[in-house]
């Protein structure tokens, strides 16, 4: 009503509406403007299925840490054995994930990777 008579004050009730409308629109512009965040790190899991895709043969755990290493996918975090982790999160997904697993257990420390990966 004050936009049409500059003589009447707005209500209290109002004021706010107009008040939250205009910090929904800054903020809406703030959100638009945002400079997009850094690309994040892969995960060792991550890491581990684009080296199997990439070799295209089976591997064992330390042999896909070793070559997600050289590739810069990837470095251990001063992790003492991160073969055993990234050995038992690969067991973790096929027991969890079956047959949509990213990988599939070859023999004894030896994993490829499946078609869904």
């Amino acid at each position: 009503m004050a936009k049409n008579n500059p003589s009447r004050k707005m209500s209290k009730s109002a004021a706010r509406a107009e008040g939250a409308a205009r910090t929904k629109r800054a903020l809406a512009e703030a959100k638009a403007t945002k400079v997009p965040a850094p690309a994040k790190r892969l995960s060792a899991l991550s890491a581990a299925a684009k080296v199997l895709a990439d070799a295209g043969k089976p591997m064992r755990a330390k042999e896909m840490i070793e070559a997600a290493s050289a590739k810069g996918l990837w470095s251990s975090p001063n992790g003492k054995t991160p073969e055993a982790t990234l050995y038992a999160a690969i067991i973790r997904e096929i027991a969890a994930k079956g047959k949509a697993a990213r990988f599939r257990k070859v023999e004894r420390g030896l994993f490829e990777t499946t078609e869904a990966a």
